[in-house]
């Protein structure tokens, strides 16, 4: 049997998604969201780690725990505990509280065992895994007995590479099995945040290559929030809420079975498919913010800071308040992504795509509110913007606020302020500008399967050759565009970006290939919107429409873009990108697979060390192709033969290694390093330039 054409099969996604409801796995059935009470939970606030007097090394664990996200055994009314992850014993994480300026190193320890130690016997995945998709332990026959691949991406940060999460930098608990990126998470080498950015509402998820939206699903994100000197002046004035009055809100969807646990569907669409199956996208019936089920907040008759994030797999929402006695409530942006907006602006509806962040205080103060309770709803279709009509009652209720606390006179009120900051600088002149496109097409087994490319080179899979390459500090204008029916949220890492304008087209494309032959802008480029002209990280770019980023790529090393839809991102919609000099040798995957065969996986030539960019101005890297496994000692020596920086790594597979030098200590001049491995040792010239 032949797929379904493609447009067919967009139609159908919502249509199977409602089957679902009600149908899920034999022998199974699913927890109706009627059945649930709303309203009645208070609203969960994540404890809080508060690093921000720094400098801090934190200790993290990732564990299976029981958790109460508000569920209630429908004929009964008992509790009905919920199998998760946390990070620290709780879904989601503890809130990390940071400074600009103060750095932090984080331990992330796997320890999804059955005694939630580092030796403990591993567990198993809580959801189904399709293993016919390309994913972290797709190497490995027993993959079933190896234990849970978890890395920990901090989405929105400057990070180094090594540090940054990547999808292939992935390890089993007791690091039994290890990604072909990986370099840190052992006890030696802890990930290390700068926290050189400005203050923003970021946070931090899994990020293991082809399994992500399974992780982030059983509860593995949390916020990281970053403050400032700004920040602080603007509470000091009393522009902006208290520490009581600022609140974040992370909204996410899930399914659950009758007895109260995650449910994931992994039916196949397609006769032939494989058991478990992707599925395209995923929306669930059920909205939990901050781990309970349609919540409440009682709030007193004053300014409230929300930070929103859309921590949901595929799922939009278009946020607007109920009336209440005619009064009507608005949002008042102060930040998006990555920083505050130089002023607020006012929104009747907020539109937020998964991976998002938006800053906004709302106003209760209203003699009139008093008493009342108002709902947060939701309207956006699913899939967005073109799919199905959601349900009113169940996804398109999020939470309630009753306005029920008295006034505490310690806190003065906070009325929305003129300014926040003085207005955004101009972008740099860009040094180079790429035409990129958002494609969806179908895998080997006729499932919709979406992917990132190029405008001449159609569309690409995760391990083909790297085609983004920006030079180090260079500034850069990527033209994106979607060809889809869908919006997608595109993600960034390592950089803020600026969206410059988006602009409709019209295109002659293969839909085999996505390689577009003819190309014609239509009309005029229009603004982004006011709110999301701001620092941004992730932007949802519309169907038929191209839009324009702008951003610099100051730290070198490899990161990846990919769409935040993160069904999406596990089926190949995620491309890695490389800033700076590429390195002598690439490994791919079929390297990676050879590696973990036995077999010979770096051909004889290859030069085993190489240090970029060369010269460079301050952030220099030590690229390692290593023959095994084992000890790396560095050291570097001016020019009078004094030591003048030291590092150790174990590295703990052969491989390609990143491994970033701190040379902001180091002036202007020429530097030897000399790389001790094992028993051989390496010298290697290089120059700072400041």
């Amino acid at each position: 049997m032949k797929p379904f054409p493609i447009s067919l099969q967009r139609c159908l996604v919502p249509l199977m998604a409602g089957l679902l409801w009600s149908i899920s796995a034999p022998g199974q059935q699913l927890l109706d969201p009627a059945s649930q009470p709303k309203f009645v939970h208070p609203l969960p606030i994540p404890a809080v780690l508060d690093v921000s007097e720094g400098p801090t090394t934190l200790s993290v664990d990732i564990t299976q725990v029981e958790q109460d996200l508000g569920l209630r055994h429908p004929q009964t009314g008992a509790v009905m505990k919920t199998t998760v992850w946390g990070y620290n014993g709780q879904y989601p994480g503890p809130t990390i509280f940071a400074r600009k300026g103060v750095p932090l190193q984080v331990y992330w320890h796997n320890r999804l065992t059955e005694d939630g130690s580092d030796t403990g016997a591993p567990l198993p995945h809580l959801l189904p895994v399709d293993p016919s998709l390309h994913w972290a332990l797709g190497h490995l026959e027993n993959w079933q007995t190896a234990g849970v691949p978890i890395v920990t991406h901090l989405h929105g940060g400057h990070t180094e590479s090594a540090s940054d999460g990547l999808p292939e930098a992935w390890y089993t608990p007791n690091f039994a099995q290890k990604g072909h990126h990986y370099v840190k998470g052992h006890p030696g080498a802890p990930y290390y945040y700068h926290n050189t950015q400005e203050a923003a509402t970021i946070w931090y998820h899994d990020h293991a290559l082809g399994i992500t939206r399974l992780n982030v699903y059983a509860g593995l994100a949390g916020f990281y929030l970053l403050t400032d000197e700004r920040e602080d002046a603007l509470k000091s004035q009393h522009k902006l809420p208290a520490a009581p009055y600022d609140l974040g809100l992370a909204i996410q969807d899930r399914m659950f079975t009758a007895d109260g646990q995650l449910y994931y569907p992994s039916m196949p669409e397609e006769n032939g498919a494989s058991e478990p199956s992707h599925m395209p996208e995923f929306f669930g019936n059920f909205i939990l913010v901050n781990g309970k089920i349609w919540p409440v907040l009682d709030v007193e008759p004053r300014q409230y800071r929300l930070r929103l994030l859309n921590g949901s797999d595929s799922r939009f929402y278009n946020l607007f308040f109920s009336d209440a006695k005619n009064i009507s409530l608005q949002f008042w942006q102060i930040g998006s992504d990555l920083g505050f907006l130089p002023s607020p602006v006012a929104h009747d509806q907020l539109l937020i795509s998964p991976g998002e962040r938006m800053d906004v205080m709302v106003d209760f103060s209203d003699p009139a509110l008093w008493g009342q309770t108002i709902i947060l709803r939701n309207n956006a279709r699913a899939p967005y913007p073109f799919g199905e009509t959601i349900n009113p009652r169940h996804e398109g209720q999020i939470m309630a606020i009753r306005v029920s606390k008295p006034l505490d006179a310690a806190y003065p009120l906070t009325p929305i302020p003129a300014s926040l900051r003085p207005a955004l600088p101009q972008p740099p002149a860009a040094d180079k500008v790429r035409e990129l496109i958002l494609f969806e097409g179908l895998d080997e087994q006729g499932r919709l399967m979406a992917q990132l490319g190029t405008l001449k080179e159609g569309a690409m899979t995760w391990d083909d050759p790297i085609t983004e390459n920006p030079a180090l500090n260079a500034t850069e204008i990527w033209e994106i565009y979607n060809l889809t029916p869908d919006a997608h949220p595109i993600h960034l890492h390592l950089v803020s970006f600026r969206v410059l304008n988006t602009q409709k087209f019209k295109a002659e494309f293969d839909a085999e290939t996505g390689v577009v032959s003819k190309a014609r802008l239509l009309g005029q480029p229009k603004h982004p919107g006011r709110g999301q002209d701001g620092l941004k990280d992730t932007y949802p770019i519309m169907p038929g429409e191209m839009a324009r980023f702008i951003a610099t790529f100051d730290r070198p090393g490899r990161y990846v873009w990919h769409c935040h839809i993160l069904s999406h991102e596990d089926h190949e919609m995620m491309r890695p990108y490389h800033v700076g000099e590429m390195p002598h040798h690439m490994p791919s995957a079929h390297n990676e697979r050879a590696r973990v065969a036995g077999q010979e996986a770096y051909p004889a030539g290859i030069a085993p060390y190489s240090l970029y960019p060369n010269p460079g101005k301050q952030a220099i890297s030590l690229q390692v192709v290593a023959p095994e496994k084992g000890h790396l000692h560095l050291k570097i020596y001016d020019l009078q033969g004094r030591l003048v920086l030291e590092q150790q790594h174990v590295l703990e597979h052969a491989g390609e290694h990143l491994l970033p030098l701190d040379t902001s200590s180091l002036q202007s001049g020429l530097y030897t390093c000399v790389i001790q491995f094992n028993t051989k040792t390496h010298r290697e010239r290089f120059m700072i330039t400041r």
